[in-house]
């Protein structure tokens, strides 16, 4: 059996790691990874293939800059012919993308199947690009592989109950293997000068965040008002941006601005972090698993346990509402949870796989 994996995006390859050494076992199963190139910055990507040990994908599309209109549609046109060429039994897309998007709708046209690992979230909030991919990926998905049980009931609401299976978070799996080397490395904390739970983290890259002087303005506002140390590893769109609003220079007389980071190095700053200021859902999640106190610089989120369970707070770009959080938000450690699972998603979701495709068994 030949499935082929489409991934674009920091997240992606981070949830395909441990999905990829799953498949790994299975002598089976051929397994192909296409890289859209959406992340086109060396530390966005290549630097997560070489961290995490993943394969060379076979094939690179090389997409690059550009709108999303132009991007998903060379997405489509490219992958196109690789499943052409291919013949894939599965096509395997990850989280909310315009690779996501793209991949998946080049299948659905050639009605290959489609496998939507981290399907069901939803911020209800359609003004995000991000909102509007999942819920079409999972309309025209056949297998769903949901991270959490409110997840299930999102696709429920929408009429989609065939092919659901709830196996926990993939990046969770990731994780939780993650951390393990990270820790034994370590060196960026002493690289940056910074002591544990002495810094807060900063991550800004959503669209709304960066494009709009507004809302930028504000959130850079907001940071230099912070009284302690802000590390902001510096997305290359936030940075362009920045610098086009002309709001760079009065943010790095204030925050510690550093190019972005590593997977580990990543892990082990939000670890060691007093608290995690973010528009990234990702993020979010690692943020709970490390029991770090989170506040969400967008208005919605599609993590919506992290909020229910007291350790994220919605605060949007408004100053008022993100500095009263740093100053008054304190999650209850009793009411931590194991919501997004064990870190066995990965073997459950080949498992699944495995029964279906090997098997003959419909969905």
């Amino acid at each position: 059996m030949k499935i082929i994996s489409i991934v674009g995006a920091r997240p992606q390859f981070i949830k395909l790691a441990p999905l990829c050494l799953e498949l790994s076992k299975r002598k089976e199963i051929e397994h192909i990874i296409v890289n859209t190139g959406q992340h086109y910055d060396y530390n966005m990507s290549k630097l997560f293939f070489d961290e995490l040990g993943l394969p060379e994908p076979k094939y690179h599309l090389e997409i690059g800059v550009g709108n999303q209109g132009y991007q998903t549609g060379e997405i489509i046109k490219k992958s196109e012919e690789i499943y052409l060429q291919e013949k894939p039994d599965l096509v395997v897309v990850f989280g909310d993308t315009t690779s996501t998007l793209g991949g998946a709708l080049a299948a659905s046209k050639l009605h290959i199947p489609i496998a939507h690992v981290e399907a069901g979230l939803r911020s209800y909030d359609k003004t995000m690009p991000e909102e509007i991919n999942r819920i079409i990926v999972d309309q025209i998905s056949t297998l769903l592989f949901c991270p959490t049980k409110v997840a299930v009931k999102n696709l429920k609401k929408e009429g989609v109950t065939n092919g659901v299976f709830v196996v926990g978070d993939i990046m969770i799996d990731s994780l939780v293997q993650g951390i393990k080397i990270a820790e034994t490395k370590q060196s960026i904390l002493s690289k940056l000068n910074l002591m544990s739970q002495n810094y807060y983290l900063t991550t800004i890259h959503r669209q709304s965040n960066t494009d709009i002087k507004e809302n930028l303005q504000n959130l850079v506002d907001t940071l230099c008002s912070i009284d302690g140390i802000v590390v902001l590893p510096l997305h290359p769109r936030t940075e362009k941006m920045l610098k086009q609003f002309n709001l760079y220079t009065k943010l790095k007389e204030k925050v510690m601005l550093i190019e972005p980071v590593g997977y580990f190095d990543m892990l082990v700053l939000e670890k060691n972090a007093k608290m995690i200021l973010t528009d990234s859902g990702g993020i979010q999640k690692e943020a709970y698993f490390f029991k770090v106190p989170c506040v969400t610089l967008r208005d919605t989120t599609e993590w919506v346990e992290t909020i229910e369970d007291g350790w994220n707070v919605i605060a949007g770009t408004d100053k008022t509402k993100i500095l009263n959080a740093i100053n008054n938000f304190e999650p209850n450690l009793s009411k931590h949870k194991n919501i997004y699972g064990s870190g066995k998603a990965s073997k459950k979701i080949v498992e699944i796989l495995n029964n279906i495709l090997i098997n003959k068994i419909s969905v």
